[in-house]
């Protein structure tokens, strides 16, 4: 029956393991979002200071980009917002994963002291029971 618990601790230290990379690949998502948003807003200022300093026929061009430019933005802000909504999901299952997996540790454990106890008992009863002969043998020498 010990190997059951065995088993069963392997099965949800997968499933942990599973939840904690789904987890870290939402992560990863996040931080592309992030890198692409971070790169959007430079494009967003190198485009400004060239309309600051183009002639007149350039910068009637911007007001496209300029609107493109906050539709952009807007659509990698609420996808970040969706990912993170994702995230919070994940981190909530990862802890419920290892509730279970630590539950289940930790009755492994408490079986693992118990069966550790009842073996000393029964090392120890088997040891007094061998003193016990060992001097009965002795007296019994002794008286004979």
């Amino acid at each position: 029956m010990a190997k059951d618990f065995h088993a069963l601790i392997r099965l949800y230290q997968y499933r942990v393991d599973e939840k904690r990379r789904a987890l870290g690949v939402l992560l990863g998502n996040v931080a592309r979002l992030e890198q692409e948003r971070d790169r959007h807003e430079r494009q967003i200022l190198e485009e400004q200071k060239i309309a600051a300093e183009a002639p007149e026929g350039v910068g009637q061009y911007y007001g496209n980009f300029a609107r493109a430019a906050v539709q952009r933005r807007g659509l990698i802000a609420a996808a970040i917002a969706d990912v993170e909504k994702q995230i919070a999901v994940a981190q909530e299952e990862v802890r419920e994963e290892f509730r279970d997996f630590k539950s289940m540790s930790l009755a492994q454990e408490s079986r693992d002291a118990e069966e550790a106890a009842e073996l000393a008992r029964f090392e120890q009863r088997f040891l007094d029971e061998l003193g016990q002969e060992s001097h009965r043998r002795k007296r019994a020498r002794a008286a004979g």
